[in-house]
């Protein structure tokens, strides 16, 4: 490392750390760049026997909200999930906040107007594994544990963690808001906040798959569902804030990051392709003379049967926080990824991509892993019913 580069990453506090940023930012296809053209859909449905917001295509917007549970017993948990449960499920649907008449306070804050529009809003609830602890008696899920740091990591522990995950998301920002606003306002009495990060997708510039912050196109290669899904209709998510060194970055000749992603800037095509979809051929170049050895997406997804078992569905967003103390741009990734497996699947991707070159630029500072509830299969249902029966 330049002498130049230690005392840049000296002066931002920032460590090294290797992560998949080749995530997408949509699990399914890319967004319009009008958040109100007609193929955006307007609603998801609330009921079934998975939750919306994993293989859900990505909207624009999200918030990842890391909750403590603080129900005071296992009763007044099930209330705190029935009442997340019926929130949920009139915001996602949208209508017409009650009225409580002129003398109470109104029942809905009217950001989004008198009537609640659904705005392809989705709420995915998810448990971290300190709410299996000994206060309500619940059994833990076998894949669930904490999330390690990894020798990269530069983590937190403010940012760490949680008993509860919110994930919402939907077209627009203020739809966002709203919900966020609506969910914590009825379940304050058993649960508090612990951190929160808001994040959005791009659109496609100018074609194709969108581009994170470090300008390069953002999960070209997405495997199908069969790799998220548990029996019970659950899966595991793993949640990971990055905060990028954009500005460090920008100082990098295009054609050092093209090697270091292994993909060329502008079209986001592999090193040894011409567009994006071309599957890079590393047979054909064992050695990495066209594509590094050390490259993120060589290094992430090798291609080769020992490795196929770790692919995960990606669905991260971008993040800005405006200015870090020391005045340099706070950006990054809003890594989220589902899969069946965290220690075959994300782990296996973790430990292969540590100590690569993009560990210069990037370095992740918080999250945590989480277990995704079954969906709610109807009106008589609740989120986490199973684990409270």
């Amino acid at each position: 490392m330049s002498l130049s580069r230690r005392r840049f990453l000296q002066g931002t506090g920032a460590g090294v750390a290797g992560t998949a940023l080749v995530g997408g930012l949509a699990a399914a296809g890319a967004q319009a760049d009008t958040v109100a053209a007609p193929t955006v859909p307007q609603s998801y449905p609330f009921h079934g026997p998975r939750q919306a917001g994993v293989a859900t295509p990505g909207q624009r917007f999200s918030t990842f909200a890391a909750f403590d549970v603080t129900a005071a017993d296992r009763a007044a948990l099930t209330t705190m999930f029935k009442a997340l449960t019926e929130r949920a499920r009139f915001l996602t649907a949208g209508g017409t906040p009650p009225d409580l008449g002129v003398g109470a306070p109104p029942s809905d804050s009217a950001v989004l107007g008198p009537e609640v529009p659904a705005d392809g809003l989705t709420v995915t609830v998810s448990v971290g594994a300190s709410l299996f602890d000994s206060r309500y008696g619940l059994t833990k899920p076998a894949g669930l544990s904490a999330m390690p740091t990894f020798p990269d990591d530069a983590l937190e522990p403010a940012w760490c963690h949680g008993d509860l995950m919110l994930q919402i998301c939907a077209n627009n920002i203020d739809t966002v808001h709203h919900a966020l606003r609506d969910l914590t306002r009825h379940t304050r009495d058993g649960m508090q906040p612990r951190y929160r990060l808001d994040g959005f997708g791009s659109p496609p510039r100018p074609a194709g798959t969108p581009r994170n912050l470090l300008g390069f196109k953002d999960g070209i290669s997405q495997p199908g569902e069969d790799v998220v899904w548990l029996p019970d209709g659950g899966s595991y998510q793993v949640v990971r804030f990055i905060r990028m060194l954009v500005e460090f970055w920008d100082r990098v000749s295009i054609s050092e990051q093209e090697r270091m992603f292994g993909r060329r800037r502008d079209s986001g095509a592999p090193l040894d392709g011409s567009v994006e979809t071309d599957i890079p051929n590393y047979a054909k170049d064992p050695d990495g003379k066209v594509i590094p050895v050390d490259s993120h997406i060589r290094l992430a997804n090798p291609r080769t049967a020992d490795t196929a078992g770790s692919r995960i569905l990606r669905r991260p967003f971008n993040y800005d926080r405006g200015f870090q103390p020391n005045g340099n741009i706070d950006a990054g990734l809003l890594f989220c990824c589902y899969q069946q497996d965290i220690v075959r699947q994300f782990e296996a991707v973790q430990h292969r991509l540590a100590g690569e070159p993009l560990t210069d630029y990037v370095t992740p500072f918080g999250g945590g892993y989480f277990y995704v509830l079954p969906g709610v299969k109807d009106n008589s249902d609740h989120y986490a019913s199973a684990l409270l029966t």
